[in-house]
Formats: C-alpha cells, structure tokens, sequence
C-alpha cells in the first residue's frame, strides 16, 4: 500500500513509485519512505508492482486442415525497474496490449498447422508469441518472463471422432497380435499332431513286429516240441486264441457297450477261415504276413 501525503510518501515492498514536478515526471521512488516538497511542484504521481503478473488469453483459431480448436496461453510478465516511467506514462492497459499480439501471432502460426502438428509443436507457437512480445514490450518496459500453452481444446464433435480413431486403430492392432496368437497355437497344435502321428506309427510299427517275432517264435517252439504238426496248424490255434483274448477284452471293457458276435464250433471255422483268406489276400499284396521257418 502506498501512503501519500503533503510532505511524504511511502512505498510497499515490490512497487516502484513515480514522483512527478509540476506534472512533469521527475525520478522513481524506491520501496521505502520518500521526502517531497510540495513548494517545489513534487508529488507522487503513483506506483507500478513489481510482481510477476500472470494473464490467460483464450485464443480460437483454425488449423491447416480445417479444425477450430481454443488455445488457452498463460503470459507471465513484470515490470523493469529502470523503465518504469516507460511502463507507467506509454501504455494505458498493457493487459489489453499483450492480448491483442497474442492473438495476431497465434492466428498467423496455428493456420500453418494441421491439429496433430499443434498438439506436437505448441512449444514452437509459445516460442514465436514470446519473441514478439518481448520485441515490442519490452520498449514500454514490460519484460515478458515466460509464456505457456496450457491446452489446446478442439471442438468436442472432433475429439470424439480423434477417440474413436484411436480406439479403432488399438482394436485393429489387438485383432492382429489375437490372429497371430491363434496362428501361432495351430501350427503347434499341428505339429503336436504330426509328432503324436509320428510316435502312433512308431508305437504300431514295433508292435507288429513284436507280434511277428513272437508269432515266429511260437510257431517254431511248437513245431519242435509237437511232432507232425505243420506251420497251418499252428497259426489256425494262435488265430482263436486270440480270438477268445479279443472276446476276453470286450467282456472286461468298463463302457456299457453291448457287442454280438457269433460263437459255436462252426463260426469258429468260419472266423479261421476268414483270417486266413485276409492274410492269403495280404500275401498276394507282396505283403508277407508270416515268417518262412527254417
């Protein structure tokens, strides 16, 4: 708070007084007590902060590709001591001064831009703002301390569309690392299942062979131990043993699957015969089922 009267003055901290002759200005006054000699025309002509004041200015502009969109800019700025006077006699609303540049450079560089620009590139705006501001206020004694872009709000139909954009362009990518995780699982799978096809055909290849060593070894056991007894023999009694072993099995199956096959003395003939003309057929294949004997 300044404090005039007849023969005195005081100044607050942060201000800088004006002492003024006859109308005329005289010196700047210093935060502190002041001495004036009315006889003499002196008086205070009045006082500036020296404070860093702040001014938002809402600007609405276009943008290269036709979006109008509000930048809000935040002008910090103070008054310089030593041109006070400058600051004190020139300009009559610096606030109104500073907003009218504002303006003419933020609507000569956003036009130049398209909206992604803007949003990468509104350092580059508040850099221009700031060099003319400090060209032309600073001869009225003002020094432009900073200037912020603190948003940039375009029309609420065109962040609504830039949302859906992105969330369109999220689900195209999340759809393609889902296809290729789906590709991915399937060509294991399938080569879980050629590999399992693989050992299956192993597994069943050293099974029959298992078979026809043991068939080979039974058929020359009973031979030797059995006399007059030909290898026809021999593979007509291994054919219903294992027909009763088949008949064994489905007996003693846990599902509740009821098989009817025929039994009796002749359909056991009829069953031998069978085999032996499937392997008679296999034989004419050049698919050799039995193990010559020594």
């Amino acid at each position: 708070m300044t404090v005039n009267c007849l023969f005195c003055a005081c100044i607050d901290q942060a201000s800088i007084g004006v002492v003024e002759r006859w109308g005329r200005f005289l010196r700047l006054a210093s935060p502190g007590f002041h001495c004036l000699n009315p006889f003499l025309g002196e008086c205070l002509g009045g006082s500036l902060s020296t404070r860093i004041s702040a001014l938002d200015v809402k600007i609405e502009t276009k943008t290269k590709d036709n979006v109008f969109v509000q930048l809000v800019c935040s002008i910090q700025f103070r008054v310089v001591k030593q041109n006070a006077d400058d600051a004190f006699y020139e300009l009559q609303n610096p606030k109104e001064q500073i907003q009218a540049y504002v303006f003419d450079v933020v609507r000569a560089h956003v036009p130049l831009m398209t909206l992604d620009e803007l949003f990468e590139q509104k350092g580059d705006v508040a850099k221009a703002v700031l060099d003319e501001l400090e060209k032309v206020m600073g001869a009225y004694g003002y020094n432009i301390e900073q200037i912020l872009m603190v948003d940039i709000i375009p029309d609420p139909s065109v962040r609504k569309a830039m949302n859906e954009i992105n969330a369109a362009q999220r689900l195209q990518l999340a759809s393609v690392y889902k296809g290729e995780a789906e590709k991915v699982l399937m060509v294991k799978r399938a080569e879980a299942e050629a590999e399992a096809k693989y050992l299956g055909g192993v597994g069943v290849a050293k099974q029959r062979q298992a078979i026809t060593d043991g068939l080979r070894n039974n058929i020359l056991n009973f031979s030797h131990s059995v006399s007059g007894t030909s290898a026809k023999d021999v593979m007509d009694l291994i054919m219903v043993t294992q027909y009763f072993d088949t008949i064994k099995e489905l007996g003693n199956a846990s599902k509740n699957t009821t098989v009817f096959i025929p039994h009796g003395p002749g359909h056991i003939r009829d069953i031998t015969d069978q085999i032996r003309n499937g392997m008679m057929e296999a034989s004419s294949g050049n698919v050799d089922p039995l193990v010559q004997l020594d």
